[in-house]
């Protein structure tokens, strides 16, 4: 069963509260999604290193529930 938006975005932020993130459906299939996560949490981390604090975040679900996930991440301005 596929993922939907709401619940990435709602795991995403609940292990980065501050977090502003921004999901979208790109086919419309609830299978590949583009996702922007921007955290104070990703200070000092390489880009590597904050992709997998999302993946982490997701709690297992790439590559499960969630097949495809293009991952933008960055600190706030």
């Amino acid at each position: 069963m596929p993922m939907d938006a709401g619940e990435i975005e709602r795991l995403i932020k609940e292990s980065f509260p501050d977090a502003k993130v921004e999901i979208q459906d790109l086919r419309g299939d609830g299978d590949h999604y583009a996702a922007l996560v921007v955290s104070s949490a990703f200070e000092g981390k390489s880009r590597v290193q904050q992709h997998q604090m999302v993946y982490k975040a997701l709690k297992g679900n790439m590559g499960g529930e969630l097949h495809a996930l293009a991952l933008q991440t960055s600190t706030p301005d």
